[in-house]
């Protein structure tokens, strides 16, 4: 009796572990459904940046934040145009996530702990690494932040870069005068109008700015960096389908790129590739899909709607871009950066 009851609740044991796919399948995603039944995606974004988010000469928004909300949609619909960008600035995004005005945000949030643990929010995957720094006047004679006694600085409110700064001049006992703004073209605008004598905030916003500047050549961004500033989508917490499918998505365009998959090679690769993490990727075998509730092609469709990421980083904020950003530690892990795809098996 005793090796029979044992060989139940191992036979028991098994079954829980054994379709993990249709247990996952049989959880409702009230995210998922919603944007199905709406049919479109509400997606934050910033209110205005070169190379994450700023319209175009014809009024389009255009950006890799923006790309990614368009794939998103591509994911869900196969179909880029399902998508409404919603601006929210640094201190509005998280309660606009929150209150269910926006799906999904895409806008150069950092990871951190607080935001994590505190807000009802979930940090999803990294997809952008950047840290804080300083632009100034390239004829202000400033080498270095501790040249800046006394300086004005231009913040942005509900960042991270307002308790960096502070952070840092403490730290080194120079004193400076902070000057805060809600949104970036105001901090853009109070800079060149010479209210403050720097712009401090991430690098890669520090580039955006500059490139949209009457005359960028004279503005300079200096090479110290103070902190890590990880940017990912957040998602609300309580719904791990949704989760997973931002997730698993953002890592999809990461692992095209380390699969050498393009937006001109994809069709290709699907009908003649006999790798089998490729034929994975792109929907020949349907798993993938299966286990997010979404079309067995869905990441094939990502790829030849928006690209893998090295394309999307080139096209928006690359060297021959306005912002003519370096890839830097946003390249591959194969290439020196911090880029890694998780397994996708």
């Amino acid at each position: 009796m005793v090796k029979w009851g044992l060989a139940a609740a191992f036979a028991a044991l098994c079954a829980t572990f054994a379709a993990p796919a249709s247990a996952q399948n049989n959880i409702p995603s009230p995210t998922l459904d919603a944007v199905r039944a709406r049919g479109m995606l509400n997606c934050g974004i910033h209110n205005g940046v070169a190379g994450f988010a700023l319209p175009d000469s014809r009024g389009v928004v255009q950006g890799l934040d923006v790309d990614l909300c368009r794939g998103l949609a591509v994911a869900v619909f196969n179909d880029a145009s399902k998508v409404r960008f919603i601006p929210v600035s640094s201190s509005t995004r998280f309660t606009a996530l929150g209150s269910g005005e926006i799906d999904v945000l895409f806008r150069t949030s950092t990871q951190t702990m607080l935001r994590d643990t505190t807000l009802g929010l979930r940090h999803v995957t990294t997809y952008f690494y950047d840290g804080h720094g300083f632009m100034v006047r390239a004829n202000a004679g400033v080498q270095r932040v501790r040249d800046m006694e006394g300086a004005t600085i231009c913040l942005i409110q509900g960042t991270t870069n307002e308790q960096v700064t502070a952070d840092y001049f403490r730290s080194v006992s120079v004193r400076f005068q902070p000057v805060v703004f809600e949104r970036t073209d105001q901090a853009q605008a109070a800079l060149v109008a010479g209210r403050c004598d720097s712009f401090g905030t991430d690098a890669s916003q520090l580039a955006g700015v500059r490139a949209a500047m009457p005359n960028p050549q004279e503005w300079t961004i200096l090479s110290e960096r103070f902190s890590k500033e990880p940017y990912g989508a957040y998602v609300r917490r309580g719904d791990d389908n949704w989760f997973d499918i931002v997730r698993w998505y953002t890592t999809a365009v990461i692992e095209a790129e380390e699969q050498g998959i393009t937006r001109a090679n994809a069709e290709e690769q699907r009908r003649t590739s006999v790798n089998p993490n490729t034929r994975r990727l792109l929907g020949v075998t349907p798993e993938l899909g299966q286990s997010l509730k979404l079309d067995p092609a869905w990441a094939y469709n990502v790829i030849r709607a928006i690209g893998n990421y090295g394309e999307l980083y080139e096209r928006t904020m690359g060297e021959s871009t306005p912002v003519a950003l370096p890839r830097g530690p946003n390249n591959l892990w194969t290439n020196g950066g911090l880029l890694y795809a998780l397994p996708m098996r």
